[in-house]
């Protein structure tokens, strides 16, 4: 059995509305691409509004990198092109049909195929923008060789869906996605576990997969994490990464013949009156799963998990690497001497409130408030408590901020992306937005290094 990997830098937010292990099915009345899901992509488009479209019909295509194709998770009619600021693509929103239809990409086994097959298949499907690298955090090239490929089978974020409980049944699905990704490197492909969660039995049965099993509080479940423990990225190197309902659409790609966009849901957070999961479509609207479901109040609706999720309106639609939705309270409210009073509600990492007194188990109802507006960027050390990575975080947000490249190389931004420094701006005194900073440091970077 592997040796377990231990974080011990970290935080577990422990909050209100945990999804229960219920499926219901829900089909959503509209479903969305929304182009802003990829980093760094320059899409044109393939479709009009009015236009009949199948499920894996092309959508989009990258100007720069062929290789990139964005495909329709639904069969139906193209019922709106959404564009922002200077034209630029926002959402295409396609309006499903009665009678779902798909484009045949044809049934086949991976283990006969050549790896430019399968990629061909990918790209073609719409499937390979599920395959994601670093650095960066962008679609992979499938002209690069990765020297492995990373997938976590945990996550350790607030109200995380649980993988165990979603794959499983799929293990036939999950088998041939491993059998087609084992083609796209002569690396490893690490399958990482938590070791203090029951492991679904299929995951520890999966073959061409090295297994390696993980414990501590977040962000233990980040990719990033996992990669800089067991195999660090060096300059000029490339890792591939995906989640387990990825591979699931890959292998289905394969066993079926088409592209299979069903994914399942974690629905959670506080203000929802009955957390569970909802099988549903890439891209569904989240107004049709959320439907009598809502408490009442000023909401905050999210795309994903509190610390890295994506703000979106009640009509919004999920975005296309997400598995969960989030509602919380927002935080549109001044606290007159808030700082003075004991806080027993209010969850405190450093024992500011009394809260700490409080049972480790203890869950919160948290909403969006700031507590306070931007400040300057000062070393508190409280950074570093949560960031397992051997890396100075405040240090390279201030090489980041100065636009030092060198620097930035030297203090190791190879390593990380947004979501591995979401609890430090949790944490932040400052207020500064470390998340969308750190992107721009990335951005930089790969400009300076094409």
């Amino acid at each position: 059995m592997s040796e377990t990997i231990t974080i011990k830098q970290g935080l577990d937010i422990k909050l209100l509305g945990g999804a229960h292990q219920e499926i219901s099915h829900v089909d959503s009345g509209f479903y969305a691409i929304k182009p802003g899901d990829f980093i760094g992509v320059f899409l044109k488009l393939l479709v009009q509004e009015g236009d009949k479209v199948k499920a894996g019909t092309q959508l989009f295509y990258d100007k720069t990198w062929d290789f990139l194709r964005l495909t329709s998770p639904v069969s139906g009619i193209v019922k709106e092109i959404r564009r922002g600021a200077k034209r630029v693509l926002f959402e295409i929103i396609i309006e499903p049909g009665t009678v779902q239809e798909y484009e045949d990409f044809g049934k086949s086994d991976p283990n006969t195929l050549t790896k430019e097959q399968i990629i061909e298949k990918l790209v073609q499907s719409g499937v390979w923008p599920m395959l994601r690298q670093r650095p960066y955090n962008v679609v992979a090239n499938p002209n690069d060789q990765p020297k492995a490929i990373f997938i976590s089978a945990f996550d350790t974020s607030p109200l995380a869906p649980d993988y165990n409980f979603i794959v499983n049944g799929e293990a036939e699905a999950f088998q041939t996605g491993i059998d087609a990704l084992a083609k796209l490197t002569s690396g490893k492909i690490h399958l990482n576990l938590k070791r203090s969660e029951s492991i679904s039995e299929f995951f520890t049965k999966t073959s061409k997969v090295q297994f390696n099993y993980f414990e501590g509080p977040h962000p233990a479940g980040n990719v990033g994490v996992q990669i800089n423990k067991i195999d660090p990225i060096n300059k000029g190197e490339v890792v591939w990464h995906l989640r387990p309902q990825e591979v699931l659409t890959i292998g289905r790609l394969f066993l079926k013949g088409y592209f299979d966009a069903e994914k399942i849901i974690a629905v959670t957070g506080s203000e929802v009156i009955k957390p569970a999961y909802v099988k549903t479509k890439i891209g569904a609207c989240i107004q049709d799963i959320l439907k009598n479901n809502l408490k009442e109040g000023n909401l905050r609706f999210i795309s994903g998990n509190p610390l890295t999720g994506t703000k979106i309106d009640q009509q919004g639609f999920i975005s296309f690497y997400d598995s969960q939705i989030t509602v919380l309270p927002e935080g549109d409210y001044y606290e007159f001497i808030g700082w003075a009073l004991p806080g027993f509600s209010k969850f405190s990492h450093s024992r500011t409130f009394f809260s700490w007194l409080h049972p480790k188990n203890k869950k919160y109802r948290l909403d969006t408030n700031l507590h306070g507006g931007h400040r300057a960027l000062v070393m508190t050390g409280e950074m570093e408590k949560v960031f397992p990575f051997d890396i100075y975080p405040l240090q390279l947000l201030k090489a980041i901020i100065v636009e030092d490249v060198e620097a930035m190389e030297n203090l190791g931004i190879y390593e990380v992306v947004e979501e591995d420094f979401a609890l430090a701006e949790y944490l932040d005194t400052s207020k500064t937005e470390i998340q969308a900073l750190v992107r721009k440091g990335l951005d930089l970077m790969r400009k300076e290094m094409s």
